[in-house]
């Protein structure tokens, strides 16, 4: 296994310390570290030698404990990094620092035993569904959005860092994170949003019952009874026994509010794409009509027809097909969007 060795070099506000030049992990990116009294976090920045001045491209990944490099039998360690293993991301590189920020208390890192089949990073190899209970309570929104401001604090002083721009861009749950930081973080010039569900995440599961009820698969009194489930569900999000019983809580309650109205805050350019067949991103067709209402001209809007949430296709039968992937295409017009 690789060994990381970090070296603390500079203590700045009493709290924060970090590694000034970083660690080539994988002969693919290089590894910073930001330690706090109860947190540590890790990020890349894709390339091995930092000597040209280019603004910072921030990746906000999509939800659960992916580790930024997983154990793959026979090969080593393979570089997901947050979905970037689906994109073109040398091209990126060529004009940006492209950065992302492993998921808190996950490490970079993962060996194959840590592992579910879904890459997910678990404790325990007999409990494939249970996570790090560090991470779980860990994983709530404003927790990603400090996380990323003080990434981006860091960045900000260093040399090889342009402030020409600064994009922020984000898949699924990364989307709620990256327009978060676009609020708070005026230095941001582009908004990138991939399969976002403008309103939140619950309402997904509501209108996805209303669906199943329209096109027969379940009957209305079914329906009836799931969405009823739901509204009691969330309210229960409230209840403070609750709160103490389920750590997931947070996660569940804080990416579950409205966000488009932090899009109608913003007035920098926002680009805003998601597949068709993507259920939980259907509502993102209405958003025109807010931004209409208020004046606003800083969207665009793109459609990617019959893709999924993950940008693959969608087969005659409902299914996703695996083989006929999109995220190449689908990033490369945000780049050219970008220019």
């Amino acid at each position: 296994m690789i060994k990381i060795v970090i070296i603390t070099v500079l203590i700045f506000g009493g709290d924060w310390s970090f590694s000034q030049t970083g660690t080539i992990i994988e002969n693919k990116v290089k590894l910073f570290s930001l330690e706090q009294e109860k947190d540590t976090i890790d990020f890349v920045v894709i390339d091995t030698i930092l000597n040209q001045k280019k603004p910072i491209f921030l990746w906000c990944q999509g939800s659960l404990p992916l580790p930024l490099f997983c154990e793959v039998e026979g090969y080593g360690y393979f570089f997901i990094g947050g979905g970037l293993s689906n994109i073109d991301y040398k091209k990126i590189v060529k004009d940006f620092h492209l950065v992302v920020i492993s998921m808190p208390k996950i490490p970079v890192l993962a060996k194959q035993e840590n592992l579910n089949s879904s890459f997910h990073y678990i404790p325990n190899s007999e409990r494939p569904n249970e996570f790090l209970p560090e991470y779980v309570e860990a994983d709530y929104l404003d927790n990603y959005v400090n996380r990323a401001n003080a990434v981006l604090s860091f960045l900000k002083k260093q040399k090889w860092v342009s402030a020409e721009k600064l994009v922020v861009a984000g898949h699924s749950q990364g989307t709620k994170i990256a327009a978060k930081i676009a609020i708070h973080d005026k230095r941001v010039s582009h908004l990138g949003l991939f399969a976002a569900n403008p309103f939140g995440r619950i309402d997904q599961f509501v209108r996805q019952a209303r669906l199943d009820a329209q096109l027969g698969k379940i009957t209305w009194e079914k329906a009836d009874s799931l969405m009823n489930d739901l509204y009691a569900s969330y309210k229960e999000l409230d209840d403070i026994e609750f709160q103490k019983e389920v750590p997931s809580w947070k996660a569940a309650k804080t990416f579950s509010e409205t966000f488009y109205d932090d899009w109608l805050k913003l007035n920098i350019p926002i680009y805003l794409t998601y597949g068709t067949e993507d259920v939980g991103a259907a509502l993102c067709d209405l958003m025109p009509l807010f931004f209409i209402e208020k004046g606003k001209t800083n969207l665009t809007l793109k459609r990617q027809i019959g893709l999924e949430h993950n940008f693959f296709e969608v087969d005659e039968d409902g299914k996703t097909n695996y083989d006929k992937a999109h995220w190449y295409e689908v990033m490369e017009e945000f780049i050219s969007w970008i220019k």
